[in-house]
């Protein structure tokens, strides 16, 4: 029996929630969003000056002489760092000049409660009395004591002592209180992870993603981010004044840039679960890395496919993947034409494509939906000779997931709201 080592992240409550404990997490979190707020400040600056970004080693060796830096532990604020140079070059590789970059943290004159992140030197864990100590700042060491003492509880299927190797801790404040997710190194069966079943991945514009795993096949309309994308559309143009955009208008965009990351990151935590929970090993998912260059798509396609972050979505669903011990391989799917080809017979016809979401193949007479079609080859780059039988029409006939806006969460069709 063979062992495999994943990543993994254990959510954990914290049972000594009093007074004090909150009170030194929470100032933890503020100095973390005083750091983004002065290292996104300094990037505005040399933005300015000299018209490019700066790269995240020049930004660190600058912010470790500002004072807010040692509000935390190195490590801590250097990941902080870290993480706003990977949003502005999320950003920039997005290439939509309707995408507005990574912002300052702020909730009225007041600073939000930022994830803090302590790596190796910046906590002590002890699973057996179920506590972890976690350092504090220079600047926030008071004389009592140099780390914030946490008690916490895991889930009751779940220890930290069957663990390889905590690599992270993180300070996460969930909208009520505060929890506790560690990263660790995970030890697997090769027979539990049952690696040898994959799922196939498209990713579109109407419909955000569709999945197969063969024997069952999910959709994921994107109705809720077209609708997002035109009501605050217009609400920017409503609002643009003569001498720019308006304080509303730069509202507008701030909201459906905030409204669309949290549809990307709801609609990638379902896709990975889904395929987890059918014992999925590997995801093949389509990379339309260069769409954008092949042709013209006119004027209103062109918009449609600024709009389309699907590079922030892959991104979302590989390491999501990855914390289920799950691995993701990117398909060049323009190369392969996997929209015009048939996943039964790879009989290659524009003409297959009757209408937007109907593929029917003249050669085998295959009735399917034209984006499980793509996903099925997708899969089939991972399983060459996938054996399923197609007549139980689950390609014709998927099973839909929507989001649901009263929730925030990806439901089956029939539990979302009207």
């Amino acid at each position: 029996m063979v062992n495999l080592v994943t990543t993994r992240t254990i959510t954990a409550s914290l049972t000594n929630n009093r007074e004090g404990v909150v009170r030194d997490l929470d100032s933890l979190a503020r100095s973390g969003s005083k750091i983004w707020n002065v290292a996104r400040w300094t990037i505005s600056r040399i933005w300015d000056h000299t018209g490019e970004i700066p790269d995240g080693g020049p930004l660190k060796s600058y912010m470790k002489n500002q004072q807010c830096w040692k509000d935390l532990n190195s490590q801590s604020s250097q990941a902080i760092v870290e993480e706003l140079s990977g949003a502005f070059q999320s950003w920039f590789e997005q290439d939509d000049p309707d995408a507005n970059p990574p912002g300052y943290r702020k909730d009225g004159d007041k600073r939000p409660r930022s994830t803090v992140t302590f790596k190796e030197d910046g906590f002590k864990l002890d699973t057996k009395h179920q506590q972890v100590r976690l350092s504090k700042g220079k600047n926030l060491k008071d004389g009592w004591a140099d780390f914030v003492l946490c008690e916490y509880e895991t889930a009751p299927d779940v220890s930290l002592t069957n663990v390889e190797d905590v690599q992270q801790v993180r300070i996460v404040w969930n909208g009520d209180q505060w929890e506790l997710h560690f990263v660790c190194k995970i030890s697997i069966n090769a027979e539990d992870s049952a690696s040898e079943k994959t799922a196939g991945v498209d990713l579109g514009i109407c419909n955000t993603a569709a999945v197969s795993v063969g024997d069952h096949t999910l959709l994921y309309p994107g109705n809720s981010l077209k609708q997002d994308a035109h009501y605050f559309r217009q609400k920017e143009y409503d609002a643009e004044g003569e001498n720019g955009p308006s304080n509303h208008a730069e509202w507008a965009r701030r909201k459906k840039s905030r409204r669309q990351e949290h549809f990307l990151h709801a609609l990638s935590k379902d896709i990975v679960e889904q395929c987890a929970d059918r014992n999925v090993g590997t995801i093949a998912v389509g990379h339309p890395k260069n769409i954008r260059e092949h042709e013209d798509w006119g004027r209103h396609g062109n918009k449609r496919l600024h709009d389309w972050a699907f590079e922030t979505l892959l991104s979302h669903i590989e390491y999501k993947a990855e914390e289920r011990g799950i691995e993701v391989e990117r398909v060049d799917e323009y190369e392969l034409a996997t929209s015009i080809t048939c996943c039964e017979c790879g009989m290659k016809a524009d003409s297959n494509r009757v209408e937007r979401g109907l593929y029917v193949c003249d050669e085998c007479e295959l009735v399917v939906n034209s984006d499980l079609n793509a996903a099925e080859n997708m899969r089939a780059t991972v399983t060459p000779s996938p054996s399923v039988d197609r007549s139980n029409g689950c390609l014709a006939q998927p099973s839909v997931r929507l989001f649901d806006t009263s929730t925030g969460r990806i439901a089956p069709q029939e539990q979302v709201r009207p």
